[in-house]
């Protein structure tokens, strides 16, 4: 069994009912077990079913369906992803 957990920490920012989204796409998209704390979401599932580069090409889909594709970016770390707020220069 798998487990990968997701750091949504800035995402938060968002609100919470982008989280729960979130949440509900990823098991929708995975039939996996998902946990969600304060500022993780944890996926629990079988080996082949969810992977960390299955994840990362799921939140990056998410983020372009919600329209927040330009303002955030995945991350990914040893044994857990990030959405991380991208860095925009003012002109």
């Amino acid at each position: 069994m798998t487990e990968i957990k997701i750091n949504i920490s800035e995402l938060k920012s968002e609100g919470e009912d982008v989280v729960k989204e979130l949440a509900d796409f990823i098991k929708e998209k995975t039939n996996a077990e998902v946990d969600t704390a304060t500022d993780f979401i944890t996926v629990k599932g079988e080996e082949g079913k969810v992977s960390k580069k299955y994840l990362r090409v799921l939140l990056k889909k998410f983020l372009h369906q919600i329209e927040l594709k330009e303002y955030f970016r995945v991350i990914s770390h040893e044994s857990s992803l990030m959405v991380k707020e991208k860095k925009i220069e003012e002109e």
